[in-house]
């Protein structure tokens, strides 16, 4: 399967949106007033609003695209997500969460018919071990319930990318998406453990998250899958956490080690070799 010259360009953006959305939940959850609740209502709910907005605009049809399937893997992955991270350091949680969205996707992918010939099964374990590289250090046993949340949003979060493959419009297909997940934002609210009402900088994260981060690069990411195999999907996936470890860099004052280099090179060269390999039997 040959990949548009286009998709480069729309991937980019994309995983960047994602360690986005990973740098403004540790952010919120641990220097603001806000509760993982409230951020994944506020997330969902200002990525709904943008979308609207940006499909009025444009002209499109008013009548809400997506699935109700779709929006309910993208509640359980945002839902998920958040409260894991309220307990769950976020190496392990990044570790989990790209483990289950690996699985899921490459599952899928073998399933119905995709092959890894063996320099792209040298590359996808390339680049899964640069990710491991960066991750382990410091792993300690997770609490059971967070890695069950974490684990949870992975394959959501697979599931939801799977479905994006044959979504239509993207825009359309994401505000719909979007749009079905807003009532289903209460269901956050009945595992409160806090009444607290979240403070501005808090609400500011989540907005920024959903309208921005998610809202805009969810359907910038819908844009690229159809030009993607799934197996291509998840492997490009893995470039989240060296994505997100640079702006933590840029962003929280941590330092660059050789450690984040080296695990960089093999996760984006692992990648490479994924993606530029293929095999005239593949199936799109």
């Amino acid at each position: 399967m040959r990949i548009p010259a286009r998709i480069p360009l729309l991937v980019m953006p994309a995983m960047v949106a994602f360690a986005a959305n990973s740098l403004l939940c540790r952010m919120a959850l641990k220097n603001t007033a806000i509760d993982a609740g409230s951020f994944t209502a506020i997330r969902i709910i200002s990525g709904a609003a943008v979308l609207w907005l940006l499909v009025r605009l444009r002209g499109l049809s008013h009548v809400p695209a997506g699935s109700w399937l779709s929006a309910l893997a993208l509640f359980v992955y945002a839902a998920g997500f958040s409260f894991a991270y309220v307990k769950l350091p976020a190496a392990v949680g990044a570790l989990i969460l790209f483990g289950a969205v690996q699985a899921t996707m490459i599952g899928c992918g073998l399933w119905r018919g995709e092959r890894l010939e063996r320099v792209q099964i040298a590359g996808f374990c390339a680049a899964f071990a640069g990710l491991i590289a960066l991750l382990l250090p410091g792993l300690s046993a997770p609490p059971l319930a967070s890695a069950a949340l974490m684990l949870a949003a992975g394959v959501a979060w697979g599931i939801y990318s799977l479905r994006g493959k044959g979504g239509g419009d993207p825009l359309v297909a994401t505000s719909g998406n979007f749009l079905r997940a807003v009532p289903l934002t209460a269901l956050v609210y009945i595992f409160k453990h806090s009444d607290a009402w979240p403070d501005s900088a808090g609400i500011g994260y989540a907005v920024v998250s959903g309208g921005l981060a998610s809202g805009v690069g969810y359907a910038v990411w819908y844009a690229a899958l159809p030009g993607l195999k799934a197996t291509h999907a998840a492997t490009i996936q893995l470039s989240v956490p060296v994505i997100a470890a640079v702006g933590g860099v840029m962003l929280l004052g941590e330092t660059i080690t050789l450690r984040l280099l080296l695990s960089s090179a093999g996760i984006l060269g692992g990648i490479t070799l994924v993606i530029m390999s293929k095999r005239p039997s593949d199936v799109d």
